[in-house]
């Protein structure tokens, strides 16, 4: 008989850990998850209120996440992703009314800061030499101990790029991982900073292909089968307990761990965790948008931060949103609204509308919470961790989340 690899968790580590173990033969692939749907917090769904289907939250890739578009090549679904054919992202500042494009040229060499039609407007060439000082900072440090969080490049630029990444007040980041998004996207050059969006939603991109290739793959995906607790032996676990259907695990069976920190803890003892959060808001707009709009905008000095263009709908994103979780809702819409009306040129009516919250959508990306985050192995040989908030060395984003099931399926497949 095969032995089993049992994952607990289809988010997007759990899936993407599925997608390698399934693909390299040999062992059953067994999915269990805890809710009716896949994806966690990268999912689909129809909203009464909106009489249309919307995503969870707005969630961008970048040319340079190499595992992601790898997963999404794997599952057939590359192509469900659009964004413009060179590195270019839109800006407007609500306070000024200025609009610009920054434009990236390809290289490595960034010969865009020289040229002032393609950097951020009121900004010399010397303004990005500080910049530099992100790329190797020192250990434990945050971002505020490391560069000036002033300045036109820092609140232009630097600022609701780390904000967007990191999902933190950028000066309290953590510097690791605020270096590590910058040599991966803007040190490599435009080629790795090409905006990309599931315009058809991110269920029907990156979480029903996958499902559909693991069922293909002979995989058992089984919902609502909630992991209650682990029985542990000496070096392994050895029960995996499902409320009234527990699982007695064979000699060369493995588990892949792929749920929040908050729902492995309980789980594992002793295991150190990121235990502080940040919330993401996200509003949705029943309304097409203006036909010239970019697929996303980026706005400064707003309550709002992205807004994204989709079919008969607009989304804005806005990040470590814990200060609006507790707004009404009604409250919150409007106020959001007003600002997309005036940057887009709609009118100032309120559409149907939709306001999505997490509270606990990242760890908080700190020195302190980042050092708290532990990799793939654990004690138990046959017990493996995947997440966005385990130790990737990025910040808890998608291309986080993939990785860390890649590896969680190399740790597996040294198992056999």
């Amino acid at each position: 008989m095969n032995a089993t690899v049992h994952i607990i968790g289809a988010g997007l580590a759990g899936l993407s850990a599925a997608v390698r173990l399934s693909r390299a033969g040999g062992r059953v692939v067994v999915v269990h998850e805890a809710t009716a749907f896949a994806g966690g917090r990268c999912r689909s769904y129809h909203d009464a209120a909106l009489g249309m289907t919307i995503d969870n939250g707005n969630h961008l890739l970048l040319s340079g996440n190499r595992a992601a578009l790898d997963y999404l090549r794997t599952i057939g679904a590359e192509r469900r992703l659009v964004g413009p054919p060179a590195a270019e992202f839109s800006f407007v500042d609500l306070a000024s009314g200025e609009r610009w494009t920054l434009r990236f040229n390809d290289g490595p060499i960034p010969f865009w800061i020289f040229d002032p039609g393609r950097r951020v407007p009121g900004t010399r060439a010397l303004d990005y030499a500080p910049m530099a000082q992100l790329l190797w900072p020192p250990a434990g440090k945050a971002v505020g101990e490391v560069i000036a969080c002033e300045g036109t490049v820092y609140r232009r630029l630097v600022e609701p790029l780390l904000l967007a990444a990191l999902n933190i007040d950028p000066p309290q980041g953590s510097a690791r991982l605020a270096a590590a998004v910058i040599r991966e996207t803007l040190a490599v050059g435009g080629r790795a900073c090409r905006p990309l969006i599931a315009r058809e939603g991110l269920g029907s991109t990156l979480i029903e292909p996958a499902l559909a290739l693991l069922a293909q793959r002979g995989a058992v995906i089984r919902m609502e089968h909630q992991l209650r607790s682990m029985r542990y032996g000496r070096d392994r676990v050895e029960t995996l307990y499902f409320g009234n259907d527990n699982i007695a695990l064979n000699t060369d069976d493995a588990v892949v761990l792929a749920v929040p920190p908050y729902a492995a803890a309980p789980l594992v003892g002793d295991l150190a965790t990121p235990t502080e959060f940040r919330a993401i808001v996200n509003a949705h707009f029943r309304i097409d948008p203006p036909p010239v709009m970019p697929s996303m905008l980026g706005v400064l000095n707003a309550t709002v931060e992205w807004i994204f263009a989709f079919p008969g709908r607009i989304s804005v994103t806005i990040s470590a949103g814990d200060r609006l979780v507790d707004t009404p809702r009604e409250e919150l819409a409007k106020t959001i609204w007003c600002e997309v009306a005036h940057v887009t040129g709609l009118p100032a009516a309120l559409p149907p509308w939709q306001i999505v919250r997490e509270r606990r959508a990242t760890f908080a990306a700190t020195p302190a919470q980042d050092a708290r985050r532990p990799g793939a192995a654990t004690q138990w040989r046959n017990l493996v961790l995947a997440g966005d908030w385990t130790d990737t060395s990025l910040p808890a984003t998608i291309e986080g989340a993939i990785r860390s099931g890649n590896r969680a399926a190399e740790v597996i497949a040294k198992l056999s």
